[in-house]
């Protein structure tokens, strides 16, 4: 079912300021990539965490790329520290956007939220599970 979005244009900066101070007035952000990136990382941090924010860039003639808001995590690789809901959720908007798969994504956001009622949380939310029984604890939920 297709959902109605409101069209808004607002500038950069008054975007920034209404997404800290209002957030669930925001449902999709439309930008270019550097504002993107910019606003991306501020609204990571209103879910607790730059691991719980996954992210897409889409143009007109590709599937488009989808990664998590936080990239690679580089200092954190081989910890098992990472936290890979954001990419999850990226896999999830990918299924979506990318191959048209509604259901699959549908399926796999359920998935994360259903861990994350069941009390996961990763080092960056306060906890100690590791990337590995983040990743089982979503795959167990599918």
């Amino acid at each position: 079912m297709a959902r109605k979005l409101e069209l808004e244009h607002v500038l950069v900066d008054n975007a920034a300021m209404q997404l800290l101070s209002a957030p669930r007035d925001f449902d999709t952000i439309l930008t270019e990539n550097m504002f993107g990136d910019i606003l991306s990382d501020e609204a990571a941090m209103l879910t607790g965490s730059i691991g719980m924010l996954p992210s897409a860039s889409l143009g007109d003639g590709g599937p488009g790329l989808f990664e998590p808001v936080h990239g690679s995590a580089p200092d954190i690789a081989g910890t098992s520290k990472a936290n890979p809901l954001a990419m999850l959720g990226s896999v999830a908007m990918m299924l979506r956007h990318g191959f048209s798969l509604e259901t699959q994504a549908a399926a796999l956001e359920s998935a994360i939220d259903r861990a994350l009622e069941e009390g996961l949380r990763t080092p960056d939310l306060g906890g100690q599970a590791t990337t590995e029984d983040a990743v089982r604890a979503v795959l167990s939920n599918l």
